[in-house]
């Protein structure tokens, strides 16, 4: 039976341009705008994305009611807002029932089709009227005083309509009454969340480990499953989680407005276009000659004590300019030869401009570091009224190999109110939340590095 649904989607395609009479177009109000005139999207990391479809229509005054075909076909309805000139909204359907074969088949249960058979062996065609009786998992008819189901044997036939159900949209379309006043002609715009879109971001490094420096290209990949197709839209994306309630419109709008607040918003450089069920990359940055070197470092997330030595990572460093979303990193360098070789990636997390960014590529076993919690205690800063944590720590950095290193011992802090104290070696806070020590190592060596952090709020 599913084969007979498969051949049934040619017959009635078939049937469709020539079926599809005038007076059944005119039961659709539409008045023009068979979508956005202008139109622009900010997708954030959470399978959500806030569309701004501006267009310009021409709305009589009175209560009328306007299609707007077009609209995603995941939109949440009750996120929608509407605004224009001398417009108030009495109410609004979404109507996502799109016009199929299948569909239309059972929207003709009961009602009088065309069932035009063609002979294989002359071309000569019969055309028998059909009383559809059911369109569940095959097509039964009533043709005359006997009944049969519309065959899969392969002979050719196409069904004929009358015209479509008034319920039935050649696109997802959202429904609006509303009271107009004034000018007839007037821009109209909708925002509305939807869900189906996503980005992600990935990077391309090429390293000149002797010149000191990277070229960066960044790429922002955005899939569209969305259920419709968004065209020159401008686009920016978000960097950050969006907190909301998805069953409730308005907790998910006062979300995304502290999202907007508090993360960073990425405007594309150009217009884009992306089609339903498309995976589209569009270039997000192209920078040349960054100043990087490689490195030995070690980055510790919290305060805490490692048992056993842990190996360092063979970075690459460099600032990030202009502000970087999260992403995958990919690290190639030229071999002897001139030919471009991969030596590792590493994932980055969202990185304001001016941060200076650790690009792992691989591990340094014969270098080491064995970090310890020494002590710590709460302490009151009565200028701030609030209490911060004492830390003092310890860092074993030891060296196997027969050359002396340099490796970067980094700590990761609270806030730019850190303060450092008792260290053997001097550090500096590079960012609000990164501590660096560049502790010198003899070959076959080590080095212990001690500092006292106060931090956090």
């Amino acid at each position: 039976m599913r084969r007979l649904s498969v051949s049934m989607c040619l017959l009635v395609t078939t049937a469709l341009c020539a079926a599809v009479t005038g007076s059944a177009m005119a039961q659709q109000v539409e008045t023009g705008a068979g979508g956005p005139d202008r139109l622009a999207l900010t997708i954030y990391n959470s399978n959500l994305a806030l569309v701004e479809d501006v267009r310009s229509l021409t709305i009589q005054p009175g209560r009328v009611r306007q299609e707007f075909p077009g609209v995603s076909a995941s939109i949440r309805p009750e996120t929608v807002t509407l605004s224009g000139q001398g417009l108030s909204v009495v109410e609004q359907n979404f109507d996502y029932d799109l016009l199929t074969p299948r569909k239309l088949m059972e929207g003709a249960v009961g009602q009088q089709i065309g069932v035009v058979r063609t002979n294989p062996g002359n071309g000569a065609q019969t055309t028998e009227q059909a009383r559809v009786l059911s369109a569940n998992e095959g097509v039964v008819l009533q043709i005359g005083n006997r009944v049969e189901v519309l065959r899969d044997d392969g002979a050719p036939t196409r069904v004929i309509f009358d015209g479509v159900p008034p319920n039935l949209r050649p696109r997802p379309t959202l429904s609006v009454t509303l009271d107009a006043q004034g000018n007839p002609r007037r821009d109209v715009t909708l925002n509305y969340l939807t869900q189906g879109l996503q980005w992600k971001a990935d990077y391309v490094a090429r390293f000149d480990e002797a010149g000191g420096k990277l070229d960066l290209t960044g790429w922002v990949t955005i899939t569209n499953q969305s259920g419709s197709t968004f065209s020159n839209a401008v686009t920016r994306v978000v960097a950050g989680s969006v907190s909301g309630n998805s069953s409730r419109g308005n907790g998910t709008n006062r979300g995304m407005n502290a999202a907007e607040g508090d993360a960073h918003v990425y405007l594309l450089p150009e217009r884009v276009t992306v089609a339903n069920n498309q995976t589209k990359q569009v270039g997000l940055l192209d920078v040349s000659n960054v100043p990087a070197t490689k490195r030995y470092v070690f980055q510790m997330g919290g305060f805490g004590t490692f048992e056993d030595p842990q190996a360092a990572d063979v970075g690459i460093v460099f600032r990030s300019e202009p502000a970087l979303p999260a992403g995958v990193m990919r690290v190639y360098v030229r071999g002897s030869t001139g030919e471009p070789r991969f030596i590792g990636e590493d994932g980055i997390q969202h990185s304001p401009a001016g941060s200076d960014l650790v690009i792992s590529t691989g591990k340094a076993f014969d270098v080491t570091v064995q970090p310890r919690l020494v002590a710590s205690e709460r302490v009151s800063n009565r200028r701030a009224d609030r209490h911060r944590t004492r830390y003092q720590m310890e860092y074993r950095v030891r060296n196997a190999t027969g050359e002396a290193k340099t490796v970067e011992v980094r700590q990761r802090v609270a806030g730019r109110d850190t303060e450092l104290s008792d260290q053997s070696i001097e550090g500096e806070l590079v960012d609000a939340y990164t501590a660096v020590w560049k502790v010198q190592v003899p070959a076959n060596g080590e080095t212990v590095l001690t500092a006292t952090i106060t931090t956090g709020g």
